[in-house]
């Protein structure tokens, strides 16, 4: 049927700051079901409190609120709009469907006269209910652990003596796997069951048999209003069961399944999501399949949009959020058309000629003394994919996007080679388990022996195996003698320049010379098409691989690339895919063709609707460099991308890339610790005294000279890793040794740290001349608690008119000595009413997004043209909305860490923001943040 003509507003709930379990992928999500509805004719009101996002930005919905959530900023928003009519929560993740059910409960929809659409509470109810869900299995013959739910410690224990162990907990209606835990022996079952009842917010937990072991797939299933159905994806865990989900290695399509076992699943999804309830959209469906595929067991249901479905809409290239709106106000899957393709019907199964691989991104290291080993709860705070012709290129490409110091899996010299070291870690998994298991192969630790620690199928094992005679092939031979047929071998496998070089004894520039002006042996680029390149493509979305026909012919407009920000970490979230995101749209208003390089399935930028080109490919240089080589760009910008496209500025500057907006000199100068202390005397401008240092010897004889306490500070990293404050030689000595064993040949400064200083920061766009600063923000933390760790206020709370004007200064000052063009980022510490520099980023910063929300400006677009040479500051007429005051508060994931204590200090911990807005500074909100403003800060 066509759509709902009734529907003619309706309210979208968003998922809040993103925590481990619930990151990014719901921004994407939001926001391309804003736009699908808005199509339509539909008014969209969207609320959600991270100012991080594209979701809560003007150009996504019609009225944005920027509140907490909860259910007096729903009553609040109805209240403003009596025409909202309908409210479609499957696009926020858990935390909107949870809200919508409060909602409900407590009689609001109906009150206000609004309609759920695209779930029904009997579905949620049903797939997040352990015991309504497995009750339902056994009805309809889908079989399940077996097992039974707990409500009190005495029942747990009485199900528990029934089942035997091993067993598994399963706590009902949490996050991301919270109070789940496999149980091995009797003595450890009371705390695990103690912690799964109260993580569960109605105290209930699920417990079952263990199938540990057993292997683990998924299905991303779409459904309409009259019951038809399609299978998006097929999703495969490399891990076996007894690993998160959201923590495994994942493969798109699966390919170890036989196809009959396939059809089984396939049919039992299909008969589970027609039992649950009669909603529209898109579904989840997670199965064990025992090692042997002759048992299938259905694990969840979870119908609505989620992480998977992120991943299988960049997968597969169907828009799952974008139908699943669609279907929500009515229409059915045959009545909608495939947006990549253009012609044909979305009622139509995606099939796809190449193989994806996604891997987590982990943060152990910015949690000390953290359990690693992986399980039912998720730990890992973002994700890659990786997209090839073959399961190697996919899985070299995927490790290529990490950012985590590997040039792929293995060949690079950081082997581990200690064997007890690698049997531990193929029994109990963590986040370095791929590259052992490849360790295991190399050390030559048998094939069976693997395969027992691991229970990785054979299939995925052989592959890996495989890999190490080809390297063990490679190295026969030198740069000079290398047949072609092995180069091409090692390219089409995935591997990449650096990691050939490591095992020929030569340069990556060698390399790249040798096989692509000597043996012609170049990318090419395939499209992503949803159909298996029977139907041709519309929107230009791609990925490279080897040896086959090129499909991404270049056209000759003048065109933009703009680096993408990788995988979501501690430091680096979706803020700076916000700006990259806003750096394409402006680009775009300035008549560029634009072309977006990133590896992130979860994020707005890896959309294929934003950008005029999309290449999903590693941030990593040798991928960029022979996009940039083939669609000869006028330049690059890497202002917008974090660290992760700041550090490739080097790399283009040295191959005479041009680099849009600040020169890669100033955007070194200001990363290099030293020097930039040194600008700043030059100009005048107060800094904490300071020294650089290369080795221990050279701290403990500076640290005379400046005195303790001191803020030992590494050059060229994000996030603050790495910094520390120490109060004696001890600790100097001790850090600057972990300083220099993690970041080798770094250039450490170390600054006498100012005690009990204020810490404020400026963000401000320069075109070389003039300079508008966009915003001050006030840390309510004192230093030493890092500026993505603190509460902020904006505007600045107490900061008098003469430490205002010192800031104000400074700011400009330091921007046009700079010669920034763009954006900057200056942090500032104030000390018996003087400002001193702490340290600049003439890039996009963490609190850009936040600023453009506040102030309701859009900030990016305008710093963007900036960078371009299209604008001078002084072209834009800057009108920003100041009333109150926006506050941004940190979020952090510290539940996930139990072991861990919530200190803060100079090296970042939270994993998201939200933003809440006061009129004055007698709100409680403030009196209390501001109260316990020295509660966690450490060293």
């Amino acid at each position: 049927m066509p759509k709902d003509s009734s529907i003619k507003h309706v309210l979208l709930i968003g998922s809040g700051p993103i925590v481990i379990g619930q990151a990014c992928e719901f921004d994407y999500s939001g926001s391309q079901a804003s736009r699908s509805l808005r199509e339509e004719g539909i008014k969209v009101t969207l609320i959600n409190s991270n100012p991080a996002t594209i979701m809560t930005d003007p150009v996504t919905a019609d009225n944005v609120y920027l509140l907490p959530l909860e259910k007096k900023s729903i009553i609040k928003i109805l209240q403003d709009h009596p025409d909202i009519d309908c409210v479609l929560p499957t696009m926020g993740g858990q935390t909107a469907l949870n809200l919508a059910i409060d909602c409900d409960r407590a009689g609001i929809w109906k009150k206000f006269g609004v309609r759920m659409i695209g779930v029904d509470i009997e579905a949620i109810d049903t797939a997040e209910n352990r015991e309504k869900f497995k009750a339902l299995m056994e009805e309809i013959g889908v079989g399940v652990c077996k097992g039974d739910t707990a409500t009190s410690f005495l029942q747990g224990k009485e199900i528990a003596q029934e089942i035997g162990f091993p067993l598994i907990i399963r706590a009902s209606y949490t996050l991301g796997g919270a109070g789940g835990a496999f149980v091995e022996k009797a003595e450890d079952f009371e705390k695990a069951l103690s912690a799964g009842l109260q993580a569960s917010p109605v105290h209930e937990v699920l417990i079952e048999q263990s199938i540990l072991g057993w292997k683990e797939y998924e299905l991303e299933v779409m459904r309409d209003n009259i019951g038809n159905m399609i299978v998006i994806c097929s999703i495969e865990n490399f891990d076996p069961m007894g690993v998160h989900t959201g923590d495994s290695i994942t493969v798109a399509p699966a390919l170890t399944l036989p196809d009959t076992v396939y059809q089984r699943m396939r049919n039992y999804a299909i008969t589970m999501m027609n039992s649950i309830g009669n909603f529209a959209g898109g579904c989840n469906v997670q199965f064990a399949v025992s090692p042997d595929n002759t048992e299938i067991i259905g694990i969840e249901i979870n119908p609505r949009v989620s992480r998977s479905s992120a991943l299988a809409s960049k997968a597969t290239g169907y828009p799952i959020a974008k139908v699943a709106a669609k279907l929500a106000i009515g229409y059915n899957l045959d009545e909608l058309t495939n947006s990549i393709t253009g012609s044909t019907s979305a009622f139509f199964e995606p099939s796809i000629d190449y193989v994806i691989v996604k891997i987590p991104r982990w943060n152990f290291d910015k949690f000390k003394g953290s359990d690693k080993k992986l399980g039912l709860s998720m730990k890992a705070v973002g994700e890659v994919m990786g997209i090839g012709r073959n399961f190697q290129e996919a899985l070299q490409k995927a490790c290529q996007s990490l950012e985590i110091k590997r040039n792929g899996l293995g060949a690079d010299g950081k082997e581990l080679k200690d064997q007890d070291q690698i049997l531990y870690s193929l029994a109990n998994p963590s986040w370095d388990r791929l590259f052992h298991v490849y360790d295991a192969f190399k050390l030559g630790i048998s094939f069976r022996t693997i395969h027992d620690l691991t229970k990785i199928d054979k299939w995925f094992l052989k592959q890996i195996e495989e890999l190490i005679y080809i390297e063990a092939e490679i190295e026969k031979y030198e740069l000079e003698d290398i047949p072609r047929e092995l180069m091409e071998l090692a390219k089409r496998k995935g591997y990449a320049d650096r990691q050939i070089a490591h095992l020929l004894g030569c340069l990556e520039s060698e390399v790249f010379d040798k096989r692509y002006q000597e043996m012609g042996i170049k990318r090419v680029y395939k499209l992503v098409d949803t159909c298996a390149a029977e139907f041709e493509a519309q929107t230009p979305y791609y990925y490279s691989t080897f040896g086959e026909e090129n499909e991404a012919i270049p056209s000759d407009k003048k065109k933009i690339v703009v680096l993408g920000s990788g995988p979501n970490r501690v430091g680096q979230g979706i803020e700076f895919d916000y700006s990259c995101v806003h750096g394409v749209l402006a680009a775009k208003e300035c008549g560029y063709e634009t072309i977006m390089i990133n590896c992130n399935p979860e994020t707005v930028s890896t959309d294929p609707d934003i950008s005029d080109r999309l290449y999903f490919e590693p941030v990593f240089w040798e991928h960029i460099y022979e996009i940039i080589l083939s669609e000869k760009p006028v330049g690059v910008i890497v202002q917008l991308g974090g660290q992760t496209a700041l550090k490739l500025a080097e790399k283009m500057d040295k191959y005479g890339i041009n680099i849009i907006g600040t020169s890669y000199e100033a955007l070194d100068l200001a990363e290099d610790r030293g020097r930039f202390s040194t600008l700043l005397k030059e100009n005048e401008v107060p800094y904490p005294e300071f020294g650089t240092i290369h080795n221990t010897d050279e701290a403990l004889e500076l640290c005379k000279t400046i005195g303790f306490p001191l803020l030992v500070r590494p050059s060229y990293v994000l996030g603050g890793q790495g910094m520390k404050i120490v109060i004696n030689e001890k600790e100097l000595e001790e850090h600057v040794v972990n300083v220099l064993r993690d970041i080798p040949n770094n250039e450490i400064l170390l600054d006498h740290f100012l005690e009990g200083a204020i810490e404020a920061e400026a963000d401000a766009i320069c075109d070389g001349e003039n300079v508008y600063i966009i915003g001050i923000m006030q840390h309510i933390e004192p230093a030493g608690i890092h500026s993505g760790d603190s509460y902020a206020v904006l505007p600045p709370y107490n900061l008098g008119d003469y430490v205002m004007r010192q800031i104000e200064t400074y700011t400009k000052k330091i921007a046009l000595a700079l010669r920034t063009v763009g954006l900057i980022n200056i942090q500032f510490a104030i000390k018996n009413d003087k400002v001193y520099v702490i340290e600049a980023n003439p890039r996009a910063s963490r609190t850009v997004p936040f600023i453009c929300k506040a102030y309701q400006e859009p900030y990016v677009n305008y710093a963007t043209k900036v960078m371009l040479g299209e604008n001078k500051v002084t072209d834009f007429e800057f009108n920003p909305v100041k009333k109150g005051y926006a506050i941004k508060e940190p979020v952090f994931s510290f539940h996930k860490f139990p072991n861990v204590n919530k200190e803060l200090g100079p090296e970042m911990k939270s994993t998201g923001e939200a933003i809440y807005f006061i009129e004055d500074l007698m709100d409680d909100y403030f009196l209390k943040i501001y109260s316990e403003r020295n509660l966690y800060l450490s060293r």
